[in-house]
């Protein structure tokens, strides 16, 4: 999460282009949306698993990070791929995010609007809710985003669910029923594995995201590392915020 708000600083100050980052997380991490209330984590369970807890600088809910492949786009506003407000840039990135699932033999949907959330508003878990110009399959939630939005530049970031329980991140919520928790976030949400029959590996996914935006968005993109000035910068946010107990139990 530093690196992800480093990179936006460094997108927004020109030095560094619009960006593309693709990662995985090691070990697993439960996160936070930015507002959201942190007593709904079970401490005690999370310590246990050896899972992590960090708060994300975006809003939205809780995602459980493991056996998924996330990916975030930082670039300015000014840039016709962000600009006209949160929905309309939701909608450009996905068709990048669209064609790459197409490319791996998938069969998405593009969630247009938001569904009556009368039922499933008050989960605290972000794949049990889909939102207006996320992605689906046969009906499920596949891919969860959120944004963060500043004077000049955009940060998004977002998490696609490559195998495994989809319901894992009920084990470590305090919730008044678990097992009823795990079965709707089963119902509401799917991984790749799942839609597809059979798993793909974190390689195969991140060269699909790179070709779809490469092939959606006629972009034109430079593989490379993160600048030593965003490294030190992420290391600047990680000690003042974002490994700071403080900020995320909050």
């Amino acid at each position: 999460m530093a690196l992800d708000e480093a990179i936006l600083e460094s997108v927004s100050s020109g030095a560094s282009p619009p960006t593309l980052r693709l990662y995985a997380w090691n070990p697993p991490c439960l996160s936070l949306g930015y507002a959201q209330v942190s007593e709904l984590v079970d401490l005690e369970k999370l310590q246990d698993l050896g899972w992590d807890l960090v708060r994300r600088p975006t809003g939205g809910k809780a995602i459980l990070h493991t056996d998924e492949l996330t990916y975030s786009v930082a670039g300015l506003i000014r840039d016709p791929l962000f600009s006209g407000g949160v929905l309309a840039s939701y909608k450009r990135l996905s068709a990048g995010l669209m064609r790459a699932l197409q490319d791996l033999g998938l069969d998405p949907e593009l969630r247009v609007n938001s569904p009556d959330l009368a039922s499933n508003g008050d989960s605290p878990v972000c794949f049990e809710v889909p939102g207006a110009y996320e992605i689906t399959w046969a009906g499920k939630k596949l891919l969860g985003s959120a944004q963060l939005r500043r004077a000049r530049a955009v940060l998004q970031h977002g998490s696609l669910p490559l195998e495994g329980d989809i319901a894992r991140i009920s084990r470590v919520l305090r919730l008044q029923d678990r097992e009823q928790a795990s079965r709707s976030v089963r119902q509401a949400a799917a991984t790749v594995e799942q839609a597809l029959g059979q798993r793909v590996s974190w390689e195969q996914v991140a060269a699909a995201v790179v070709s779809g935006f490469r092939k959606a968005l006629d972009l034109e993109l430079v593989e490379d590392q993160p600048s030593p000035a965003e490294l030190v910068r992420s290391r600047e946010l990680r000690d003042e915020r974002y490994g700071r107990f403080e900020w995320t139990y909050r």
